[in-house]
Order: C-alpha cells, then structure tokens, then sequence
C-alpha cells in the first residue's frame, strides 16, 4: 500500500525575554533551582499536553484531604455524561452520609436533595456529606464508589494513589501525590470544562428541606484564588490535621492553561500564596505551542467503489508542546495517509496518522480520521462514473 508523505512547519516566534528559563524539554533536570514552594510538595502542570514543568517532591506520598473530592467530581460528571444520572434526579441523604463532618452542608438523615444542588455543595462549598452522598447514589455505597475511583486512577496512570473514602478525611492507606492530584484535575478539567461554572461560583445556596420545613443555607466558595488571582478556573482546596493545607488550582491566561497542586502548606493563606506563585511563574516563563486543531483537513484518501472518488481526511486529537518563552520553536508534523480505503466508510474511520516532533524528538501522534460518512456506489453511480470516464 502506497503511502502519501509530506511534512509541515508550524513556526512560533515570542519576544525575548531578559532572563530565558530553562524550557519544558530541560526541566526535569532544572525543576527546583528557579522556583522553591513553601510546602511538602508541589507540581506545575500545563493542561493541554500534560507536561509537568515544574516539581517539588512531585512523587512524594502524602493525605490529600478534599482534594480527594476532584475525584470524586471527575466520577459524578462522567456519570451525568453518560445518562447514568440526570441534574435533576432526587437523591437521599443516609445515616452514613449525614454522619461525616468536617466540611459540610449539614444534611440530615433522609433528607433529600436534586444532584444539583448536591454537586453544588460538593465544588463550592467542599461538603463530605454531599460528596458521600453522591457516591452512594451513583454506586450504591461509598465502598463502591471508591472502588470506582481506584479502578480510574489506575487507568489514568496515578500510580501512587490509593482512596480510601469519596470526601477526603484521614484513613489509613488513604493517600495520593502533587503529580497524580494533577493528573486527575487535568482529566475532570479537559473531559468536563463545564464544572468550572461552579468552581469559579463565588457564593450560591441550597434549600433544606426537612421536617422543620425549607431553610436557606448559603454556600460560599472554599478556593479564594476565584477572587485573587485573574484567569482562576477552579479547583480544589483540602485540609485536614495530617493533610495540612491543599489546593489544585487551575487558571488561564491567553491559549495557556495551567493546574497549580500545593500539598502540605503550613497554613491557608500560604497555599493560596504558593499556587499564585507557581501560576505566576508558569505564565511567566513558558508558553505552548500546538499543532493542528482537531476538524482541520489535511489531505483526502481515495474510496474504492464509494459514491464519489474521496473523502476528506481531518485531524482528530489536538497535540501540543510546552517551551519556554524567548525561544523559536519550530514543531514538525509529518503525515501519513493511507492509498486507499474500501467503501462503505463511517465519519471518524482512521485512514492514517499525524506525528509530531520537536528538536528531533517525538512529542505525540494523532489518527487521521474521514471527515464524513462515505456510501458504497449504486449500479447507477457506477454507470455514470464509466460514461464520465468514456466521455472524456
């Protein structure tokens, strides 16, 4: 099978700065010498590729306290997803739910509420009965739930992570890192941008509705980088007594999008001070450069005995590349379409790839998909397609 070849340059040119960093390519050798967070642990992520531009103890096991919950977010917005619940179904708050403390709404036994105002509780105001009772809803019990959250940080590749509760509080065996905290804030973030309504919600309400009758209860957002820092998306704070302060904050700023996870602050001020700093220095120093967006057609495959002679071939995944700022970058993609594809053919059908280099070394690939649908060709098409061919 013949394969067709050809090789574009995307050039990006940023101003020079005064003082260049070192870039995403180097920085496993230089994390730590330009930035020092004052916490046990730290992580500097860029979310469209995933590159880890920054660590501080990255790998190091520590409570993650209701950091836990982006987890939890990431299980309840797939659900939602996938119409295995809906915004508006009425959910049951148990004994075990009530019973959490800690960070909450105060719900009582039986109490109901919609999964909105729940998942509300749950980003805003970082309520462990929310949370728990959420789980319980979706599974059946928080011990499913957690198993479920388990199975999920071990397909994303968090392999120093292990839950042992939905909200967060201090177990045994419950644990995960500044790396895999950034990892999963990436996927909630990327599969479900939608959860940023509510994690840049500033203060909202629920309604309680008990034997007492209906009462008010105002939720104010646990995560103050939503009023201090310019660009703030979301996310996450966590503290507890063996947690110390936590946050993964995530923020934009032009086509840049970071996540910020501090572990192990001394105390609730600092966090938030440590994340801006950290934000401040990715922004500052690096930028991203993408190839192709998803939809853009790069070629056209021929389709044997199709309706017409060829479809269009489009780019499926985005890939991108974290560099640092005062650099030319030049990020080569070379393209591979196959000869010919048999109709009929579904939108979507992978007929090549698209790999992508930078200095020399692979930076990721992404199928190359048919644009659309393409049908097998009728006794009438092929009668016409033989008369155009004679006629000419």
């Amino acid at each position: 099978m013949k394969i067709k070849n050809r090789i574009i340059k995307l050039t990006a040119i940023c101003l020079i700065l005064t003082a260049i960093v070192p870039g995403a390519a180097h920085a496993q050798e230089n994390k730590g010498l330009a930035l020092t967070i004052d916490a046990k642990s730290a992580v500097i992520m860029e979310m469209s590729s995933g590159e880890i531009i920054f660590e501080q103890n990255g790998d190091e096991r520590r409570a993650p306290a209701s950091v836990t919950k982006v987890m939890t977010m990431l299980l309840i917005y797939e659900a939602l997803a996938q119409n295995r619940i809906s915004w508006d179904d009425i959910v049951t708050t148990s004994e075990h739910a009530a019973s959490m403390g800690g960070s909450q709404v105060y719900l009582e036994p039986g109490e109901q509420q919609t999964v909105r105002d729940l998942v509300k509780s749950v980003v805003i105001a970082s309520a462990n009965d929310g949370a728990v009772a959420l789980a319980e809803f979706i599974s059946g019990s928080e011990e499913s739930f957690v198993d479920l959250m388990n199975k999920k940080a071990q397909a994303l590749g968090m392999e120093n992570t292990s839950f042992r509760n939905a909200c967060g509080l201090d177990a045994d065996g419950h644990f995960t890192t500044a790396r895999d905290i950034a990892i999963m804030s990436r996927e909630l973030m990327v599969k479900y941008p939608e959860v940023a309504e509510y994690a840049t919600t500033w203060m909202d309400n629920i309604i309680h509705k008990t034997h007492r009758g209906e009462e008010e209860f105002g939720l104010t957002n646990t995560n103050k980088l939503v009023k201090w820092y310019n660009g703030t998306t979301g996310l996450k704070t966590g503290s507890t007594g063996q947690a110390m302060y936590c946050l993964s904050a995530t923020a934009i700023r032009g086509d840049m999008e970071l996540i910020a996870v501090v572990l192990g602050a001394p105390n609730p001020t600092t966090r938030f001070q440590e994340a801006m700093k950290m934000l401040d220095y990715g922004f500052a120093n690096y930028k991203v450069v993408k190839g192709e967006l998803p939809g853009t057609v790069v070629g056209t495959i021929h389709v044997s005995k199709g309706k017409e002679a060829e479809v269009a071939v489009v780019v499926q995944d985005l890939i991108s590349n974290v560099t640092e700022k005062g650099s030319n970058v030049e990020l080569e993609s070379q393209i591979f379409i196959n000869e010919t594809v048999q109709a009929p053919v579904e939108a979507g059908f992978a007929v090549g790839e698209i790999v992508y280099t930078y200095e020399g070394q692979e930076i990721g690939r992404s199928p190359l998909v048919t644009e659309e649908a393409m049908e097998r060709a009728g006794f009438v098409d092929m009668l016409g397609r033989v008369a155009d061919i004679w006629f000419k």
